[in-house]
């Protein structure tokens, strides 16, 4: 069928933005308009366009306030001069536009899809890069931050509402996670992947996954969960999946094999993970996934090497080496910086302990009837504290302690400082010596990323949720509020300024609402200063000059308990 399209542009005055309006018929003999709020800009020798807002469905005050603004301004006096305009503080603007234009980018809000469940997630993923918290602190910032207007949400919502987005945001996580990976990866699948866990205690009791196990964050008594996170080659978390706090590091392992195969399509895959998480069964599953591995092998596994005569110590040097045997490469190093750390932190445990003997000869000579052999159980129990019993020793010589030194037990515990050996099924011909080492070493990325998501910068803990369906959500959230962290770390590396400092700057550049009386609103954005202007231009952002604003209200259903308001 043929149609014509009659554009009749309505530019108030300003060469960069204006309302578009586009009418059409159709089949049925009706005529239809679209309106548009859109900005043209330059780029290079072309000027291009793009659409801010969908104002179809706005009412006609509404429009009518927009293009009002418009037309004013350049000219505020102007407009306040008009008895039907009222300008009055909006909400600020600066810093849910950035982390929103950096989620886009990613894909993530892509992702998540463009309903009001993905709205909300997205929300709460930008609400966690701005300020950590619970469902309820969420629902507050959205009180402070344009968020329904520049995500576009028009309902209302309350922490309740969250947490049901929660369940959502677990029950899909595979497909957020597949939409995510193959907006980032395309057909270029990675062929290594990183793949790591950490534990997070809990200070109550009522989590789905709680459980007693090996506490990473040295809480003894609490309970725990275990997060396993995967990444690829360049340490861009993939997938993340919740276990219980008891769970062993090996049996977190075949998920991530079955996901990086069936899940992501992916066909030649290096597994790369800690001397704990694969062991001989773990490699048993990526045989016969057709995966490889590198690992590393502990000292115990060192010293039968060595005794076998497979490995030398003189083999380990500041440079790589490597041995093949049994069809297995070993890649063996020395780190000297490690070594001395070692070397210091013996030499200040052996201080410690001298310290501690002084003080019990002189109370041992003030105090008579004081027995000696007290003071070398308490020395005994130290040293056994310090892990150093097998180089050093205490003995009572009349009624005095004193510290003894196995020179030759100290030479020998000292004999593998800041050595250590990767262990590798690839060929030779995948990856080089040095290559296997510096795949192994990008597992600090997977540290990385646990420090950042675990303590106060994005805080997975402390946990205010206890349904299995709500930590997953949780957790993913706090991942895919990594990534964007992440884009915004490199960006402003440069300029010498912390995420949090970047944030707190732009959160101070608040919108200014422009509201015809029994008429619709807008949020007019200021220009930015200086310092806010720099961290926009890292990020390669350009900040509308208006958003459309709607009544859509965040609320909150609880009352700040009294201990906090006196605060």
């Amino acid at each position: 069928m043929l149609f014509s399209l009659d554009f009749s542009l309505v530019i108030v005055h300003h060469v960069d933005m204006y309302v578009a309006r586009a009418s059409w018929p159709s089949a049925n003999g009706k005529v239809y308009t679209s309106i548009y709020l859109r900005e043209s800009y330059r780029d290079g020798k072309h000027v291009r366009k793009r659409n801010l807002a969908n104002l179809t469905h706005c009412d006609p005050q509404e429009v009518a306030a927009i293009e009002l603004a418009l037309r004013h301004k350049d000219n505020l006096a102007a407009l306040c001069s008009l008895d039907r305009i009222e300008l009055t503080q909006g909400a600020s603007v600066g810093a849910v536009w950035t982390i929103y234009e950096a989620a886009r980018r990613l894909g993530i809000a892509n992702a998540l899809g463009p309903g009001f469940a993905g709205q909300l997630a997205l929300w709460q993923v930008l609400a966690c890069v701005l300020e950590q918290g619970s469902r309820l602190s969420a629902v507050r910032l959205a009180q402070v931050h344009a968020a329904c207007d520049v995500l576009g949400i028009r309902r209302g919502f309350d922490e309740n509402g969250l947490y049901t987005n929660l369940s959502w945001l677990s029950r899909h996580q595979p497909t957020i996670e597949e939409r995510l990976f193959a907006a980032r990866r395309g057909q270029q699948k990675p062929e290594l992947f990183l793949y790591d866990i950490t534990s997070s205690y809990l200070e109550g009791e009522g989590n789905a996954y709680a459980a007693y196990g090996y506490n990473r964050d040295g809480k003894k008594g609490k309970k725990q969960i275990v997060i396993g996170l995967l990444c690829d080659e360049q340490g861009e978390p993939v997938s993340t999946q919740v276990f219980r706090g008891n769970t062993q590091d090996r049996e977190t392992f075949a998920a991530q094999v079955k996901k990086a195969g069936e899940r992501f399509g992916c066909e030649r895959v290096t597994f790369v993970g800690d001397r704990g998480m694969i062991k001989s069964g773990q490699v048993a599953e990526l045989s016969q996934a057709g995966f490889h591995y590198i690992t590393a092998i502990t000292k115990p596994q060192i010293d039968v090497l060595l005794a076998a005569g497979v490995l030398q110590t003189e083999m380990f040097a500041a440079e790589v080496c490597q041995i093949e045997h049994d069809g297995l490469r070993y890649v063996l190093r020395r780190n000297p910086l490690r070594a001395e750390q070692l070397a210091a932190s013996r030499a200040d445990k052996q201080a410690r302990l001298e310290q501690i003997c002084r003080g019990w000869n002189q109370y041992l000579a003030a105090h008579p009837r004081a027995k000696a052999a007290t003071a070398e159980k308490a020395l005994r129990a130290k040293i056994a504290q310090l892990k150093i019993a097998d180089w050093l020793d205490v003995r009572t010589e009349r009624r005095s302690v004193r510290l003894h030194v196995d020179q030759a037990a100290l030479e020998e515990a000292a004999r593998l400082d800041g050595c250590y050996v990767l262990k590798t099924d690839l060929p030779e011909g995948a990856a080089s010596p040095q290559l296997v080492h510096d795949r192994y070493k990008d597992l600090a990325q997977v540290e990385q990323a646990f420090r950042t998501c675990k303590t106060a910068r994005l805080e997975t803990r402390p946990i205010y949720v206890r349904t299995a369906e709500h930590t997953r959500g949780h957790v993913l959230v706090v991942m895919l509020a990594y990534l964007i962290r992440r884009q915004l770390s490199r960006a402003w590396a440069s300029l010498d300024v912390t995420v949090e400092e970047g944030l707190h700057q732009l959160q101070t550049l608040c919108s200014t609402e422009i509201k015809v009386q029994g008429g619709g609103s807008c949020l007019r954005i200021p220009t930015p200063g200086p310092g806010a202007r720099a961290l926009l231009d890292a990020l390669d952002i350009l900040l509308p000059e208006a958003v459309a604003h709607s009544d859509t209200r965040a609320v909150t259903r609880r009352k700040l308990p009294e201990r906090r308001r006196s605060r």
